[in-house]
């Protein structure tokens, strides 16, 4: 596995796996600016890579992320906070926009901003350990990245108004059964098995993983139309592919495909 190891987070790759661990467990990972920057040098090495197949964000410590740093919050303009969002919002929406497959693996605490990122998973992995809060409005704040866009989108309207509007905290169990992670590991394993999944989606065709995505996000507000419009381009592109040709011949010689990317 190779690493580079900056001040904030640690970014490295395990094969096809780009890896971001956020890395200030004496802040709980608040979202610090060094974070920020970490992250967002992390991100856009790994979409520019066409080498990283799937992005896997986790954090040290017994948090994943404890949300905004408050030390930076006092005294802040509308200018400054506008300009402040834009910065982060410069690498959160090619996150989440991405072909690329996401997997985030709670470690351990998440609110706030920390519910954000866990929420930019396309496939969110947590300790049995986890806890979820939303966070914001308990000190006067609204959502931020991105936060009410995703949240409804994972647990339903209802179920994120009770979160947001209540700030109750959610164990790991009750946010599997409510569809806010996907699957829970024990904390001893949590990342190698978050690895196994995204190795996993690393090994399936990356124009399909990455059409099966966009299609994903537009199924959610489309109209039934336009929706079908874009399918039918999706699968224009797919049964092109250097991938669909080696998977109808694997499948026709009984073996295990060998998918490029092309």
């Amino acid at each position: 596995m190779e690493k580079a190891v900056q001040r904030a987070v640690e970014i490295s790759r395990d094969g096809p796996i780009g890896i971001l661990r956020m890395n200030q467990p004496e802040s709980l990972n608040a979202f610090s600016q060094a974070i920020k920057d970490g992250l967002g040098q992390g991100i856009f090495e790994f979409l520019a890579d066409p080498g990283v197949r799937v992005i896997v964000l986790t954090g040290t410590g017994r948090a994943f992320c404890a949300g905004g740093d408050l030390r930076t919050m006092d005294g802040l303009t509308s200018v400054a906070t506008r300009a402040r969002m834009r910065a982060t919002h410069h690498w959160l929406k090619p996150l989440l926009d991405a072909e690329k497959p996401v997997v985030t693996a709670v470690n351990g605490l998440a609110v706030g901003a920390g519910l954000s990122l866990a929420l930019t998973g396309d496939v969110v992995c947590a300790s049995s350990k986890a806890k979820f809060k939303v966070g914001f409005l308990a000190i006067g704040a609204a959502p931020d990245l991105g936060l009410a866009y995703t949240l409804p989108r994972a647990v339903g309207m209802a179920r994120a108004k009770d979160l947001i509007l209540t700030n109750r905290e959610v164990e790991a169990l009750e946010a599997l059964n409510i569809g806010l992670i996907a699957r829970i590991f024990d904390d001893d394993v949590l990342i190698e098995r978050s690895l196994e999944v995204a190795r996993a989606i690393a090994e399936g065709p990356p124009v399909a993983v990455g059409l099966a995505k966009r299609l994903l996000r537009q199924g959610v507000d489309a109209s039934l139309e336009g929706f079908l419009d874009a399918e039918a381009f999706a699968q224009s592109v797919a049964f092109t592919s250097e991938d669909f040709r080696e998977g109808l011949a694997a499948f026709r010689e009984k073996r295990r495909a060998r998918f490029t990317g092309k």
